[in-house]
């Protein structure tokens, strides 16, 4: 039990009026520094899943626990989300004002940091993704891939233990997609940072340690 990060029992989620469910008793855990995978079919819960272990969303019911605390509770502390998950979405969420840098460091305002040093770890992570040479280039003149790379930098920043990545390659054509999927594994194994992707495309399960398949709200098969 001490390598697991991330644990559900029973978890559900139901919408309207508890009729439709989203989720229904689904049970798994991901260890700690595991590149994962949630896979399925539109409307099979990924995302709904994703948002909970997250904190984004409440269960309706069942119990989740991150690193063996409940885990609602402990993300509910001061600074305790941003310092534990990261999000990379499909919709990449980059202030269009705001330069590279500026977008990757948005997470650490709140953080006890001088200026320098969060500089150079934005920086390094510019680096990790191959934006360096545009850390100062505004969001419009990037390409979609290149914005998806600022959003993998931007969440990483804060140095999280869990890296939740919702369809990170849904608007990406096939080529860059490889990319976006190479560079994930490339951090996850070079930093030790779990990383949860959610997909509905056939990837190659060579990708992953591990991954589970949802159907209607319920694990398929792990």
């Amino acid at each position: 039990m001490d390598n697991i990060l991330i644990q559900t029992k029973d978890l559900s989620k139901y919408y309207a009026d508890g009729k439709v469910a989203a989720l229904d008793k689904v049970n798994f855990n991901i260890k700690r520094g595991e590149f994962f995978a949630i896979k399925g079919p539109s409307g099979s819960g990924k995302s709904t899943l994703l948002h909970l272990i997250g904190g984004l969303d409440k269960p309706t019911s069942g119990e989740m626990y991150f690193e063996g605390k409940d885990l609602n509770s402990f993300l509910r502390k001061s600074g305790s989300r941003l310092q534990n998950v990261g999000f990379v979405f499909q919709v990449f969420y980059l202030w269009p004002t705001l330069n590279v840098l500026q977008n990757v460091l948005l997470p650490l305002v709140e953080l006890k940091m001088n200026a320098k040093e969060k500089t150079q770890r934005a920086d390094r992570l510019l680096e990790t993704v191959g934006l360096s040479r545009k850390r100062q280039a505004a969001i419009s003149n990037l390409s979609v891939g290149e914005r998806q790379r600022v959003a993998i930098a931007r969440s990483l920043v804060a140095q999280p233990k869990l890296v939740l990545a919702d369809e990170p390659t849904g608007s990406l054509d096939s080529k860059n997609a490889e990319n976006i999927l190479q560079l994930f594994k490339k951090i996850n194994r070079e930093s030790g940072t779990t990383i949860v992707i959610v997909t509905h495309e056939r990837m190659l399960d060579s990708y992953f340690d591990r991954s589970i398949n949802l159907f209607d709200g319920r694990i398929k098969q792990i």
